[in-house]
């Protein structure tokens, strides 16, 4: 490939700087999946790489990608196809955590340290969750539950994912790009609504008083709504230091509305552009003019010969029609 592509690999001692085939390919998602990164390779019978290895991917001087083999594989044409995962991939470890007071930054510092994983900025989410027992799950379900309990307690979205070998965790606020995809910078699009998941029209929360005996039920509506697309309804039972009011009408706020997506294939490519970032994106979808930020949920980067283009699955934002 070009002189744009550096990828190194790490087998001990060892460094090797690996003739690749055309098609590097770097992918994230914003929720729960680490990032990978997958190239193919020519085995010159001077080359051993093993799973384990480091390797890392730079593009125009730019840091992308540090992580390790975890697959590979070969034919009779010589060449070896690899995958890698960055550090995310250890968070799929199994465990049982008790805690009480922390906040999900907290969490996942305990986590990176018990686990021996390296941690850069951890933005600080304030929000303390009052007691939490997570056993036996996957720790990336752990941090992603305390992600969700911050959300819905204050409507703020935060963003986990590895910084070029350091696990980050980022206010989405603070992700925003100047970035603008219209007509002219993508190839094809793909746009849908929804009202079939994460979609709720009325909150119950539920508390079980055992002091008096009674339960006491928080409930919030929009009955323009229900009236609409019929009566969805969230129900969550609440422990007693939840504000049940306050955070059945953030709820109700984060949830009354359609799910919108949108695909984008083909767009030029900016190395900036990750799982969790926000693009400005104008585009005719239809009779819907939309012209405002929409989050990234999926980005996949290809690099080629002097190309590079991205396919990105986009959501949120306000579509004006």
């Amino acid at each position: 490939m070009s002189d744009a592509v550096e990828l190194i690999i790490q087998n001990g001692d060892k460094v090797y700087v690996p003739i690749v085939e055309e098609g590097i390919e770097w992918s994230t998602e914003r929720k729960g999946v680490p990032g990978k990164l997958s190239f193919k390779i020519l085995d010159d019978g001077h080359i051993n790489v093993q799973e384990g290895n480091a390797v890392r991917f730079r593009y125009h001087n730019k840091n992308i990608f540090y992580g390790f083999i975890f697959q590979k594989k070969t034919d009779k044409s010589k060449e070896l196809s690899i995958t890698c995962y960055d550090q995310l991939r250890y968070l799929k470890n199994k465990e049982t955590y008790v805690y009480s007071g922390k906040t999900a930054n907290e969490l996942i510092k305990t986590i990176a340290d018990d686990f021996h994983l390296q941690t850069g900025k951890l933005c600080d989410t304030k929000y303390r969750i009052a007691n939490r027992v997570e056993e036996d799950k996957a720790l990336i379900d752990m941090i992603q539950n305390a992600l969700d309990i911050t959300l819905q307690s204050t409507k703020k979205i935060f963003v986990l994912y590895d910084d070029f070998g350091k696990i980050t965790l980022n206010n989405i606020e603070d992700m925003r790009l100047n970035l603008l995809i219209d007509e002219d910078t993508s190839e094809d699009y793909e746009y849908s609504s929804s009202i079939d998941s994460d979609t709720y029209n009325q909150i119950k929360l539920v508390y079980d008083n055992d002091k008096t005996g009674k339960r006491e039920v928080y409930l919030t509506r929009d009955s323009n709504n229900i009236n609409q697309w019929g009566l969805l309804q969230y129900y969550e039972k609440i422990d007693e230091k939840t504000n049940g009011k306050a955070k059945a009408d953030a709820l109700l706020s984060l949830y009354n509305k359609k799910t919108k997506s949108l695909r984008i294939n083909n767009v030029l490519g900016d190395t900036r552009v990750r799982a969790g970032s926000s693009v400005i994106v104008s585009l005719t979808l239809n009779d819907i003019k939309l012209a405002n930020y929409l989050i990234v949920e999926k980005v996949k980067h290809i690099f080629k010969e002097n190309e590079h283009f991205m396919d990105l699955d986009l959501k949120g934002g306000v579509f004006n029609g």
